[in-house]
């Protein structure tokens, strides 16, 4: 596989496109400022699968707060946005 950094995609920057075995898979990287933080991100995640045509998308999720265990910072789970597939991963 392929780790491309994607220059713009329609309105927003895309941060990172695996491609692997012929498909694409778009990652979004986003910063935990507020609660909307990951209602935005798996909007524009699947903005941007719209784009590539895929079914499948990340959202990676960065927790900053240091009053929050890491134990409740990391975690993988999957959501459904129109259709598609969005793995959101906390760190």
């Amino acid at each position: 596989g392929q780790v491309v950094r994607e220059p713009a995609v329609g309105n927003g920057r895309l941060d990172l496109c695996i491609v692997y075995q012929g498909f694409k898979y778009p990652v979004e990287l986003k910063i935990r400022y507020d609660s909307k933080t990951l209602h935005k991100g798996l909007e524009q995640t699947a903005l941007y699968m719209d784009k590539y045509d895929c079914k499948e998308g990340w959202l990676v999720i960065f927790d900053r707060r240091k009053s929050v265990s890491w134990s409740k910072k990391i975690y993988q789970k999957k959501y459904i946005v129109d259709g598609k597939t969005v793995t959101v991963a906390g760190a």
